[in-house]
Parts: structure tokens; sequence; C-alpha cells
């Protein structure tokens, strides 16, 4: 982690020092500023938060009186760095939407790209890389708009760092990227993003341009060059020339991910048993790492609920459900590894382990960042409006109070819909269930249902409407409850995608089943996508709100009734169709 410290604070350090502002820099050789930078830099340095805050303040308050804006704002930026590097990621993301929102209030476009840096870091740093590479190649086209290209190819050399394992093909074509505009504006860098081009050689497993590369490395080194990523290429080049055991004990001195690391050398080598043994310690270190960076999370969203409950004193209920998802991503966790531990039975089956173990991390990582951020959104939502409620200056009319509560109201619903899904659906597959079923009028409680999600949703543009070609006293025996949690999940998806238009629930039946439809005029769905959607974190837009579990749960509950649910491929549309099958009990199966 040291290493990937320092990386991110040259990240910044060298963005800052291309695109300085250039107001009268005489004051950078007075007494004053040498001493507050120092300062700083040493509590930075050594992770001493009590003299770095105030220390950074000070230079931030002394940069300010000399007019030097974008020095300022890259003091800002190095608070961020320094949240980063004690694991607190809430306190990091704060810092970097506080100065977002100041540059687009002040207007400071040109110094709007350093805000947008530090997201990728947090993103990536969190594990979401997708979210990361947004971020970085919206700060390479803001450079080229404002004429920085010298300082790119870091930007570049981060987006490398992300593709890097998925897509060696594109790491490459971004290090040429790289390599083009460093030779013309920054020759210094051209030597350490040739050392990282080679890496990707021997990712590609092309040995000889690998070794093309080594040879051109080496020749750096002797005229004096140095490359951050050279200590790793000795580690690559080892495991080339067969001297794997070698390659793999310099691995824990030279990889920033020396158990990865160690891991893809033994696989490399066939070494599936020593490979495995080595994945095994690296999930159980990125364990340990997404532990901390959730606990750090957890820590700063449970002060917000502190100070919303001291204004309100209504929001304990919500740390209560941050405890029960972070229990459940605990027996997760443990489930992986008693299911890694089974499968070391045998030598022959070490191969199929570990590639397992890489497909549960990813689903794993992939629950933590939807629920870090569906939690997140409405909590923020509460605890905001709550500090509007709470604060005397403003005046706040009746109906204006009401939509606040509403607004409160609706972010608490989305809270209690996601937990209670996620019970729901850890009960069924643990085979906690119970039928209790009752004699049901169809019609009413269809329309109940819809009446009852109507309300609650509040006023809405979208249209609703109920047929249905059933005698009004004709019963089905089933759960009312469970029907119910069925029926919501799909009209709540058919509002989301439907902006202006209408839904309609459509209750038929066949010898043996009752068919309930439901039917918007939205966006649609593809057909080869039918039976993705029902996987679990699965979001056909990722901007929309919501877990991915949704569709999960709806198939779930229906399982409970014997019941199934699906995509209507063949509907003409305009948008979507879902049908949910429930078996209609047989008179003697009745008595």
């Amino acid at each position: 982690m040291r290493l990937k410290n320092i990386l991110l604070v040259l990240a910044v350090a060298t963005v800052s020092v291309a695109v300085q502002a250039k107001p009268d820099e005489k004051y950078k050789d007075t007494k004053e500023y040498l001493t507050l930078r120092d300062t700083m830099h040493h509590a930075f340095n050594n992770g001493d938060s009590a003299h770095f805050f105030v220390s950074v303040r000070k230079l931030e308050d002394y940069l300010l009186g000399q007019g030097d804006l974008h020095a300022y704002y890259t003091q800002r930026c190095n608070e961020i760095v320094f949240q980063l590097n004690r694991q607190r990621i809430f306190e990091a993301y704060k810092l970097a939407t506080q100065l977002s929102k100041e540059l687009t209030e002040k207007k400071l476009d040109k110094e709007m790209y350093m805000a947008i840096n530090m997201m990728g870091h947090i993103y990536n740093y969190s594990g979401n890389k997708e979210g990361a590479k947004k971020c970085f190649w919206e700060v390479i086209r803001r450079m080229e708009q404002e004429g920085y290209t010298e300082s790119q190819p870091p930007i570049y050399m981060n987006l490398v760092n992300i593709v890097m394992e998925e897509d060696p093909q594109e790491a490459l074509r971004l290090i040429d990227q790289a390599a083009e505009i460093a030779k013309k504006s920054s020759p210094e860098r051209v030597f350490d993003i040739e050392t990282r081009r080679t890496l990707v050689y021997y990712r590609l497993g092309d040995n000889q341009r690998f070794l093309d590369g080594y040879n051109a490395y080496r020749e750096g080194l002797e005229k004096g060059l140095s490359s951050v990523h050279g200590r790793i290429l000795e580690v690559y080049y080892l495991a080339s020339q067969g001297l794997v055991d070698d390659a793999a004990h310099l691995a824990t001195e030279s990889s920033d991910n020396p158990f990865l690391t160690q891991a893809e050398i033994y696989a490399s080598a066939g070494r599936w048993e020593e490979a495995y043994a080595a994945l095994k310690k690296n999930v159980a270190e990125t364990d340990s790492l997404n532990s901390l960076i959730l606990s750090s999370s957890m820590q700063g969203i449970q002060n917000e609920l502190k100070i919303y409950e001291a204004e309100r004193r209504v929001s304990r209920l919500w740390f209560y459900g941050l405890v029960a998802i972070v229990i459940l991503l605990f027996s997760l966790v443990v489930a992986l590894f008693y299911i890694v531990q089974m499968r070391r039975r045998h030598w022959r089956e070490m191969k199929k382990a570990y590639d397992r173990v890489l497909e549960s991390d990813k689903l794993k990582t992939a629950f933590i960042q939807n629920v870090s951020h569906e939690v997140r959104t409405p909590l923020n939502v509460i605890s905001g409006f709550a500090q509007v409620m709470a604060a005397t200056e403003y005046d706040i009319t009746p109906l204006e109070r009401r939509r606040i509560a509403n607004t409160m109201m609706n972010s608490t619903r989305r809270i209690t819909t996601m937990v209670d899904e996620v019970l729901e659906m850890s009960m069924n597959e643990a085979g906690v269930v119970e039928q209790n079923l009752s004699d049901v009028q169809a019609n009413v409680a269809l329309r109940r249902i819809m009446g009852d999600f109507r309300r609650e949703v509040g006023h809405l543009s979208t249209k609703f409407y109920f047929e249905s070609s059933l005698d009004e006293d004709f019963k089905i025996r089933t759960n009312e409850s469970v029907l119910r949690r069925i029926i919501t999940p799909l009209l709540d998806n058919a509002v989301k995608n439907t902006d202006d238009g209408e839904v309609r629930m459509i209750c038929t039946k066949t010898t043996d089943q009752l068919v309930i439809a439901i039917e918007d005029t939205g966006r649609g769905i593809p057909a080869e996508e039918a039976e993705h959607i029902f996987e679990r974190f699965v979001k056909l837009d990722n901007f929309k709100e919501g877990m991915g579990i949704g569709l999960t749960y709806c198939r779930s509950m229906a399982n409970r009734l014997g019941g199934h649910v699906r995509l209507d491929t063949s509907y003409a549309g305009p948008g979507a169709r879902f049908e949910i099958m429930i078996p209609l009990v047989k008179k003697e199966e009745k008595a």
C-alpha cells in the first residue's frame, strides 16, 4: 500500500506543476513559504494527522493571500490524498465533492480537472474501475481543451493500470498515446512509459518483445535512467527465464501486489497448487483492505447519522440496517472461504478452484459497490433535508415541509426495501419459508396491490390500468403477502422505465395457472437480455436506482409459491411485458 500512496502523491504533483497559473511566484523563495511548505510535507510523509491538517490549512491561507489559486487548490487535493493514504474513503469522498462544488460555484473551469482526477483515484481505490476510467478520460478531455497536453501521460498511465488485467491490447494502445505525447512535451517520461510497455508484453505472452524491452531497460539503466516499474520488470524477467522461485521471492519485495504477482507467475508455470495458495493470500489481503475501506466508510456514515440523530432523533433505525448489511457481507465472506477450502481436496481440482475464487471475488466486489452507493444516496438525502428542517434561518412553508417529509419517507422506503429484499432472498435460499396459504379473491387482491403501490409512489404522470378476464368472485389459494412482494417490484421497475406513459396489470388464467402480466410503454428490454436481467446485481442502466436484485427477488418469491416470473420476448411493445405464473391449487389438493 505504501508504493500506491507514493505514486498517488506524484500523480497529483505532476499535474500541478504542469498547469501552474503563473502569478507572481517570488513568494516561493521566501522563508515564510518554505517553512510552511516543509512543515506540511513532513506531516504528510509521516502520516501525522494531528499536525498535517493544521499545517496544510496555514499553507492554504498563505497561498490565498498571495492570489495563487492554483497552488491553493493543489493543497486541497493533497488533503484528499492524505485521507486516501489513511484509508478514510468516506472523508476523501466528502472533500472531493466539496472541492468540485466550490470550483463549480466559482466558475473555475480550468481547475475542475483536479476534482475529477481526485474522484478517479477514489473510485479506483474503492474498486469502482468503470467510474475511475470515466473520470480519467474526462481529465484528459479537459487537458486537451485547455492545452495541457504535456501533463496527459500520467493520466494515460492511470488508465493503463486499470485496463491492464482485462484488456492488455487496450493497455498497449493507451501506452502508445502516452509515449507519443511524452516524446513531444516531456521526454523524461518516455523511459518509464516504455518500461511499462515491456510489462504488457509479458502479460500477452510475447516473450521475444518482452526480452527486447528488458534489454532496452538495462541499457537505459547504464545511461543513468530509472523507472518505477524496474523492480517488477526484474521479477518477470526471472520468471521468463524459468527461475520461478527466485521471481516469486523477489515479488515480495518489488510488487505493489506481491501475492497476485506470485499467483500469476506460478500459474504461467503450471504450478497450480502454489498459484492457488498465493491467490488465497491475495484474496485474504483484499478482503482485509475492503473491510478497512468499508469500515472507514461506515464510520463516516455513522458520524453523519449521529449528527442527524442529535438534530431530529429519528435515524437510529438506519444504523441498524447498515449493521445488518455488514453482517450479511461477513456471512458471504465466511461462505466464500468455506467453499474455497472444500475445493482443495484433490490436486486435479486446483485449477478449477483457482478460477472460482476469481469469479466469487468479482461478485463480492460488485455487491459491496452496489450496497455502498445505493445506501449512501438516500442517507445523504435524509441527512440533507433533516439539516434544512432543523435550521432556524430557513422559513419553510407547510407545503414545503410536507414535500421534504415525503422525500425523506421515500428514501426511508428505499433502504427498507433493499434490506427486506436481501433478507428475504437469504431466507429463501436457506429454505426458511412458510406458505400460509388462504383463499383470496383474485381481482380484489390485485386491485388492492396496484392501488397501494400507486398511493405509495405519489403523484406521477404515469397512468395505471387494471384489466381482468376473471369473474369477480373467482378465488385462488395463495399467500397474498408473498404475491404483493412479487408484483410490487415489477410495478416499480415499470415506473422507473416509463417517463410518461402507462402501466397495465392484466389478469387471465389457463387450466392450471393464474397469469398476471405487467406491461409498460417505456424503453423496453432486448430479447437477448431476457434471462440475464434475472441475475443478481444486473442493471441494464447503471444510472437507475436500485442494487440490481429486484427481478432476482421477484423470481425467488414466485418460486416460493411454486410459480415463475419471465420476460415475454414475443411482446411487440412499446415497452416491456413481464408475466407471473401462479399455479392453481386443485380441489383435491386443497382438501
